[in-house]
Protein backbone atom coordinates (compact mmCIF):
# COMPACT_ATOMS: atom_id res chain seq x y z
CA UNK A 1 0.00 0.00 0.00
CA UNK A 2 1.07 3.60 -1.16
CA UNK A 3 0.58 6.06 1.76
CA UNK A 4 0.99 9.67 1.16
CA UNK A 5 1.16 11.43 4.79
CA UNK A 6 0.32 15.46 5.18
CA UNK A 7 1.38 17.32 7.92
CA UNK A 8 1.04 21.18 8.73
CA UNK A 9 4.38 21.32 10.96
CA UNK A 10 7.86 20.50 9.97
CA UNK A 11 9.04 21.57 13.64
CA UNK A 12 8.89 18.44 16.16
CA UNK A 13 5.23 18.40 18.44
CA UNK A 14 3.75 15.61 19.79
CA UNK A 15 2.03 14.70 16.50
CA UNK A 16 5.18 14.88 14.50
CA UNK A 17 6.87 12.75 17.24
CA UNK A 18 3.88 10.36 16.76
CA UNK A 19 4.26 10.05 12.59
CA UNK A 20 7.78 9.20 13.36
CA UNK A 21 6.96 6.58 15.87
CA UNK A 22 4.53 5.20 13.30
CA UNK A 23 7.00 5.12 10.32
CA UNK A 24 8.92 1.65 11.20
CA UNK A 25 5.63 0.05 12.11
CA UNK A 26 4.73 1.15 7.89
CA UNK A 27 8.04 0.46 6.83
CA UNK A 28 7.90 -3.50 8.69
CA UNK A 29 4.11 -3.98 6.98
CA UNK A 30 6.65 -3.60 3.52
CA UNK A 31 4.04 -0.39 2.97
CA UNK A 32 5.73 2.72 0.82
CA UNK A 33 5.37 6.05 3.15
CA UNK A 34 5.49 9.51 1.01
CA UNK A 35 5.02 12.74 3.18
CA UNK A 36 4.63 16.49 2.37
CA UNK A 37 5.14 19.13 4.92
CA UNK A 38 6.16 23.02 5.12
CA UNK A 39 9.66 23.78 4.55
CA UNK A 40 12.89 24.60 6.93
CA UNK A 41 12.05 22.70 10.39
CA UNK A 42 13.87 19.60 11.68
CA UNK A 43 11.97 16.98 10.93
CA UNK A 44 12.63 16.79 7.27
CA UNK A 45 16.11 15.55 7.83
CA UNK A 46 14.88 12.72 10.25
CA UNK A 47 12.52 11.69 7.85
CA UNK A 48 15.11 11.46 5.08
CA UNK A 49 17.78 9.96 7.26
CA UNK A 50 14.93 6.84 7.51
CA UNK A 51 14.60 6.53 3.73
CA UNK A 52 11.24 8.60 3.32
CA UNK A 53 11.17 10.45 0.35
CA UNK A 54 9.81 14.05 1.80
CA UNK A 55 8.37 17.08 -0.64
CA UNK A 56 7.78 20.56 0.76
CA UNK A 57 4.60 22.42 0.64
CA UNK A 58 3.48 25.90 1.92
CA UNK A 59 1.96 26.05 5.46
CA UNK A 60 2.08 29.25 7.64
CA UNK A 61 3.90 30.34 9.60
CA UNK A 62 0.69 31.19 12.24
CA UNK A 63 0.83 32.43 15.75
CA UNK A 64 -0.63 29.39 17.96
CA UNK A 65 -3.40 29.10 19.45
CA UNK A 66 -6.40 31.82 18.53
CA UNK A 67 -5.11 33.03 15.05
CA UNK A 68 -5.18 36.41 13.98
CA UNK A 69 -6.66 38.27 11.24
CA UNK A 70 -3.27 37.93 9.24
CA UNK A 71 -3.13 34.16 9.88
CA UNK A 72 -6.50 34.28 8.40
CA UNK A 73 -5.14 35.91 5.15
CA UNK A 74 -2.13 33.35 5.06
CA UNK A 75 -4.38 30.22 5.20
CA UNK A 76 -6.78 31.68 2.53
CA UNK A 77 -3.92 32.19 0.20
CA UNK A 78 -2.09 28.45 1.70
CA UNK A 79 -5.30 26.35 0.73
CA UNK A 80 -4.78 26.76 -3.17
CA UNK A 81 -0.72 26.37 -3.43
CA UNK A 82 -1.50 23.18 -1.10
CA UNK A 83 -4.37 22.03 -2.87
CA UNK A 84 -2.41 22.39 -6.21
CA UNK A 85 0.91 20.58 -4.31
CA UNK A 86 -0.82 17.71 -3.19
CA UNK A 87 -3.04 16.88 -6.73
CA UNK A 88 0.41 17.10 -8.03
CA UNK A 89 2.20 14.24 -5.87
CA UNK A 90 -1.32 12.27 -6.12
CA UNK A 91 -0.59 12.29 -10.18
CA UNK A 92 3.04 11.75 -9.84
CA UNK A 93 2.46 8.33 -7.82
CA UNK A 94 0.21 5.61 -7.47
CA UNK A 95 -1.36 6.70 -3.94
CA UNK A 96 -3.94 4.08 -1.83
CA UNK A 97 -4.76 6.30 1.44
CA UNK A 98 -3.85 10.12 2.20
CA UNK A 99 -3.30 10.43 5.77
CA UNK A 100 -3.53 14.04 7.10
CA UNK A 101 -1.87 14.72 10.45
CA UNK A 102 -3.49 18.09 11.23
CA UNK A 103 -6.34 20.06 10.45
CA UNK A 104 -4.30 23.08 8.62
CA UNK A 105 -4.18 20.96 5.46
CA UNK A 106 -7.19 18.99 5.89
CA UNK A 107 -9.22 21.00 3.51
CA UNK A 108 -5.91 21.28 1.11
CA UNK A 109 -6.43 17.66 0.92
CA UNK A 110 -9.99 17.25 0.88
CA UNK A 111 -9.77 19.74 -2.77
CA UNK A 112 -7.25 17.84 -4.10
CA UNK A 113 -8.67 14.58 -3.40
CA UNK A 114 -11.86 14.98 -4.30
CA UNK A 115 -13.29 11.73 -3.10
CA UNK A 116 -11.32 9.82 -5.23
CA UNK A 117 -9.30 7.39 -2.65
CA UNK A 118 -9.86 7.37 0.87
CA UNK A 119 -8.77 9.86 3.72
CA UNK A 120 -7.68 9.46 7.45
CA UNK A 121 -7.52 12.20 9.27
CA UNK A 122 -5.61 11.72 12.81
CA UNK A 123 -7.32 14.50 15.33
CA UNK A 124 -4.86 15.00 18.22
CA UNK A 125 -6.74 18.25 19.38
CA UNK A 126 -9.76 19.29 19.97
CA UNK A 127 -9.91 23.25 17.36
CA UNK A 128 -10.81 26.26 20.03
CA UNK A 129 -11.54 28.52 17.41
CA UNK A 130 -14.99 28.21 15.70
CA UNK A 131 -14.32 29.64 12.34
CA UNK A 132 -11.52 26.54 12.12
CA UNK A 133 -13.53 24.04 13.84
CA UNK A 134 -16.12 24.58 11.39
CA UNK A 135 -13.82 24.62 8.45
CA UNK A 136 -12.40 21.03 10.05
CA UNK A 137 -16.05 19.21 10.05
CA UNK A 138 -17.00 20.33 6.67
CA UNK A 139 -13.93 19.19 5.13
CA UNK A 140 -14.20 15.85 6.80
CA UNK A 141 -18.37 15.84 5.75
CA UNK A 142 -17.22 16.70 2.37
CA UNK A 143 -14.09 13.94 2.20
CA UNK A 144 -15.41 11.59 3.89
CA UNK A 145 -12.72 11.04 6.38
CA UNK A 146 -12.45 8.17 8.51
CA UNK A 147 -11.13 10.04 11.74
CA UNK A 148 -8.73 8.64 14.53
CA UNK A 149 -9.11 10.53 17.94
CA UNK A 150 -6.76 10.20 20.34
CA UNK A 151 -9.32 10.60 22.77
CA UNK A 152 -12.93 10.59 23.79
CA UNK A 153 -12.65 14.82 24.12
CA UNK A 154 -11.28 14.97 20.75
CA UNK A 155 -13.58 12.92 19.14
CA UNK A 156 -16.62 14.11 20.73
CA UNK A 157 -16.82 17.55 18.93
CA UNK A 158 -16.37 15.80 15.73
CA UNK A 159 -19.46 13.54 16.05
CA UNK A 160 -21.62 16.25 14.89
CA UNK A 161 -20.15 16.41 11.34
CA UNK A 162 -19.54 12.68 10.85
CA UNK A 163 -21.13 9.18 11.19
CA UNK A 164 -20.03 7.74 14.39
CA UNK A 165 -18.74 4.75 12.26
CA UNK A 166 -16.48 6.45 10.79
CA UNK A 167 -14.41 8.22 14.35
CA UNK A 168 -12.14 5.35 16.10
CA UNK A 169 -10.88 6.79 19.70
CA UNK A 170 -7.08 5.62 19.61
CA UNK A 171 -4.91 6.71 22.48
CA UNK A 172 -1.46 7.59 21.83
CA UNK A 173 1.06 5.31 22.82
CA UNK A 174 5.41 5.88 23.58
CA UNK A 175 8.31 3.96 23.75
CA UNK A 176 9.42 2.58 26.85
CA UNK A 177 11.49 5.64 28.89
CA UNK A 178 12.51 3.04 31.37
CA UNK A 179 10.56 2.96 34.90
CA UNK A 180 12.84 4.70 38.29
CA UNK A 181 11.74 4.83 41.71
CA UNK A 182 12.21 8.16 42.86
CA UNK A 183 13.22 7.86 46.78
CA UNK A 184 12.19 11.95 47.76
CA UNK A 185 13.19 10.88 51.48
CA UNK A 186 16.71 11.30 50.25
CA UNK A 187 16.77 13.60 48.08
CA UNK A 188 18.02 17.37 49.13
CA UNK A 189 15.86 19.22 46.66
CA UNK A 190 12.29 18.26 44.69
CA UNK A 191 12.21 18.87 41.40
CA UNK A 192 8.76 19.93 39.91
CA UNK A 193 9.17 20.23 36.05
CA UNK A 194 6.84 21.26 33.03
CA UNK A 195 7.59 20.20 29.44
CA UNK A 196 6.48 20.82 25.85
CA UNK A 197 6.53 23.16 23.50
CA UNK A 198 6.47 27.47 25.06
CA UNK A 199 3.12 27.94 24.13
CA UNK A 200 -0.28 29.86 25.90
CA UNK A 201 -2.20 26.77 25.57
CA UNK A 202 0.48 24.61 27.29
CA UNK A 203 0.42 26.93 30.60
CA UNK A 204 4.05 27.57 31.43
CA UNK A 205 3.15 30.91 32.72
CA UNK A 206 0.55 28.90 35.21
CA UNK A 207 2.86 26.78 35.68
CA UNK A 208 5.48 30.10 37.02
CA UNK A 209 2.54 31.58 38.86
CA UNK A 210 2.33 28.77 40.86
CA UNK A 211 5.70 28.30 41.69
CA UNK A 212 5.99 31.69 43.07
CA UNK A 213 2.92 30.70 45.44
CA UNK A 214 4.87 27.93 46.47
CA UNK A 215 8.47 28.85 47.23
CA UNK A 216 7.73 30.17 50.70
CA UNK A 217 5.97 26.22 51.21
CA UNK A 218 8.33 24.47 49.31
CA UNK A 219 11.94 25.79 50.32
CA UNK A 220 13.27 22.77 48.85
CA UNK A 221 11.38 22.56 45.78
CA UNK A 222 13.18 23.86 42.07
CA UNK A 223 11.04 24.16 39.00
CA UNK A 224 12.04 23.42 35.63
CA UNK A 225 11.17 24.30 32.65
CA UNK A 226 11.85 22.51 29.54
CA UNK A 227 11.32 23.42 25.85
CA UNK A 228 11.27 25.58 22.89
CA UNK A 229 9.00 28.30 20.81
CA UNK A 230 8.87 26.03 18.45
CA UNK A 231 6.03 27.85 16.29
CA UNK A 232 6.75 31.55 17.15
CA UNK A 233 5.28 32.42 20.33
CA UNK A 234 8.26 34.63 21.03
CA UNK A 235 5.60 36.94 23.11
CA UNK A 236 4.62 34.58 24.77
CA UNK A 237 8.49 32.92 25.47
CA UNK A 238 9.50 36.36 26.85
CA UNK A 239 6.71 36.58 29.64
CA UNK A 240 8.06 33.06 30.43
CA UNK A 241 11.08 34.50 31.25
CA UNK A 242 9.82 37.50 33.15
CA UNK A 243 7.75 35.27 35.26
CA UNK A 244 10.72 32.86 35.97
CA UNK A 245 13.33 36.28 37.29
CA UNK A 246 13.82 35.69 40.88
CA UNK A 247 12.46 32.72 41.37
CA UNK A 248 14.10 28.50 41.59
CA UNK A 249 13.63 28.07 38.28
CA UNK A 250 15.88 26.24 35.46
CA UNK A 251 15.02 26.66 31.96
CA UNK A 252 16.11 24.29 29.48
CA UNK A 253 15.62 24.76 25.56
CA UNK A 254 14.36 21.72 23.64
CA UNK A 255 15.57 18.30 24.11
CA UNK A 256 15.71 15.54 21.83
CA UNK A 257 16.22 12.89 24.63
CA UNK A 258 12.79 13.77 26.68
CA UNK A 259 13.70 10.60 28.88
CA UNK A 260 17.40 12.16 30.17
CA UNK A 261 15.30 15.12 31.44
CA UNK A 262 12.48 13.22 33.42
CA UNK A 263 15.41 11.21 35.12
CA UNK A 264 16.18 14.14 36.97
CA UNK A 265 12.55 15.11 37.50
CA UNK A 266 10.09 14.04 40.68
CA UNK A 267 7.02 15.33 39.58
CA UNK A 268 5.77 16.08 36.20
CA UNK A 269 3.27 19.53 36.01
CA UNK A 270 0.96 19.41 32.72
CA UNK A 271 -0.39 22.99 33.01
CA UNK A 272 -2.36 22.97 29.27
CA UNK A 273 -5.43 25.07 29.01
CA UNK A 274 -6.37 22.38 26.24
CA UNK A 275 -5.51 19.32 25.72
CA UNK A 276 -6.00 15.65 23.74
CA UNK A 277 -3.83 13.25 24.98
CA UNK A 278 -0.24 14.53 25.79
CA UNK A 279 2.62 12.02 24.69
CA UNK A 280 4.13 13.55 27.44
CA UNK A 281 2.18 11.94 30.17
CA UNK A 282 2.18 8.93 28.53
CA UNK A 283 6.20 9.10 28.87
CA UNK A 284 5.50 9.94 32.57
CA UNK A 285 3.76 6.68 33.40
CA UNK A 286 6.37 4.78 31.29
CA UNK A 287 9.02 6.49 33.55
CA UNK A 288 7.94 6.40 37.18
CA UNK A 289 7.25 9.68 36.86
CA UNK A 290 4.29 10.90 38.73
CA UNK A 291 1.99 13.68 36.86
CA UNK A 292 -0.10 16.32 38.41
CA UNK A 293 -1.98 17.75 35.61
CA UNK A 294 -5.77 20.27 34.67
CA UNK A 295 -8.30 18.34 34.68
CA UNK A 296 -8.88 19.24 30.65
CA UNK A 297 -8.96 17.49 27.33
CA UNK A 298 -8.55 14.05 27.69
CA UNK A 299 -6.05 14.10 30.46
CA UNK A 300 -9.07 12.88 32.77
CA UNK A 301 -9.30 9.83 30.22
CA UNK A 302 -5.80 9.05 31.56
CA UNK A 303 -5.30 9.97 34.70
CA UNK A 304 -7.81 8.65 37.70
CA UNK A 305 -7.06 11.19 40.16
CA UNK A 306 -5.26 9.87 43.44
CA UNK A 307 -4.17 6.52 41.75
CA UNK A 308 -2.55 6.93 38.69
CA UNK A 309 -1.61 10.45 38.65
CA UNK A 310 -3.23 13.84 40.44
CA UNK A 311 -6.08 16.09 39.16
CA UNK A 312 -6.00 19.78 40.41
CA UNK A 313 -9.03 21.06 41.67
CA UNK A 314 -9.53 23.44 38.66
CA UNK A 315 -7.29 25.13 36.12
CA UNK A 316 -5.53 27.47 37.52
CA UNK A 317 -2.20 28.07 39.58
CA UNK A 318 -3.15 28.45 43.00
CA UNK A 319 -5.19 25.06 42.51
CA UNK A 320 -1.75 23.32 40.91
CA UNK A 321 0.18 25.18 43.94
CA UNK A 322 -2.40 23.61 46.11
CA UNK A 323 -2.00 19.78 44.46
CA UNK A 324 1.35 20.10 44.45
CA UNK A 325 1.89 20.84 47.91
CA UNK A 326 -0.49 18.79 49.36
CA UNK A 327 1.54 15.74 46.57
CA UNK A 328 5.11 16.53 47.72
CA UNK A 329 3.70 16.36 51.07
CA UNK A 330 2.74 12.72 50.26
CA UNK A 331 6.13 10.64 49.11
CA UNK A 332 4.37 7.25 49.94
CA UNK A 333 1.27 8.51 47.43
CA UNK A 334 3.91 9.47 44.96
CA UNK A 335 4.94 6.30 44.69
CA UNK A 336 2.02 4.30 44.59
CA UNK A 337 0.37 6.39 41.94
CA UNK A 338 3.84 5.92 39.84
CA UNK A 339 3.66 2.22 40.00
CA UNK A 340 -0.05 2.47 39.02
CA UNK A 341 1.01 4.70 36.05
CA UNK A 342 3.50 2.30 35.06
CA UNK A 343 0.53 -0.73 34.80
CA UNK A 344 -1.65 1.51 33.24
CA UNK A 345 1.24 2.39 30.75
CA UNK A 346 1.58 -1.30 29.95
CA UNK A 347 -1.71 -2.25 29.91
CA UNK A 348 -2.72 0.58 26.96
CA UNK A 349 -0.34 2.77 25.57
CA UNK A 350 2.44 1.43 24.62
CA UNK A 351 4.12 2.27 21.15
CA UNK A 352 3.54 -1.71 19.70
CA UNK A 353 -0.32 -1.32 20.43
CA UNK A 354 -0.42 2.19 19.18
CA UNK A 355 1.04 1.25 16.03
CA UNK A 356 -1.15 -1.83 16.04
CA UNK A 357 -4.68 0.18 16.12
CA UNK A 358 -3.17 2.74 13.74
CA UNK A 359 -2.11 0.24 10.53
CA UNK A 360 -5.29 -1.73 11.48
CA UNK A 361 -7.45 1.54 10.93
CA UNK A 362 -5.57 1.90 7.83
CA UNK A 363 -5.81 -1.12 6.23
CA UNK A 364 -9.57 -0.99 6.80
CA UNK A 365 -9.50 2.47 5.33
CA UNK A 366 -7.76 1.31 2.20
CA UNK A 367 -9.99 0.83 -1.19
CA UNK A 368 -11.36 -2.99 -1.49
CA UNK A 369 -8.66 -3.88 -4.11
CA UNK A 370 -5.56 -2.81 -1.99
CA UNK A 371 -6.73 -4.65 1.22
CA UNK A 372 -5.49 -8.03 0.44
CA UNK A 373 -2.01 -6.81 -0.33
CA UNK A 374 -1.58 -4.08 2.33
CA UNK A 375 -0.45 -6.53 5.12
CA UNK A 376 2.05 -8.92 3.94
CA UNK A 377 1.44 -12.54 4.30
CA UNK A 378 4.53 -13.05 7.21
CA UNK A 379 2.59 -10.38 9.53
CA UNK A 380 -0.62 -12.18 8.51
CA UNK A 381 0.47 -15.21 9.74
CA UNK A 382 1.97 -14.00 12.78
CA UNK A 383 -0.76 -11.82 14.08
CA UNK A 384 -3.50 -15.03 12.98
Amino acid sequence: MNVLFLDQFSALGGAQQCLLDLLPAIQERGWKARVAIPRGGPLINLLRARGVPVDEIQSGPYRSGTKSAGDVLRFAADVPLQTAAIAALLRQSHTDLVYVNGPRVLVAAALAVRGRMPILFHAHHSIGQASAAYLEGLALRRSGATIAACCAAVAQPIRKWVASGRIHTIPNGTPDFGFRERSLERRQETRIGIIGRIAPEKGQTEFLRAAALLVKHLPRARFVVCGAPLFGDREYYRAVLRLSTDLPVELLDWHADVGAVMRDLDILVIASKQEGMPRVMLEAFSAGLPVVAFPVGGIPEAIDDGISGFLTRGASPSALAATLSEVVASPDRMRSVSHTARVEWERHYTLAAYCERITTLMEQCAPPAVRETAVPQSHRSATQ
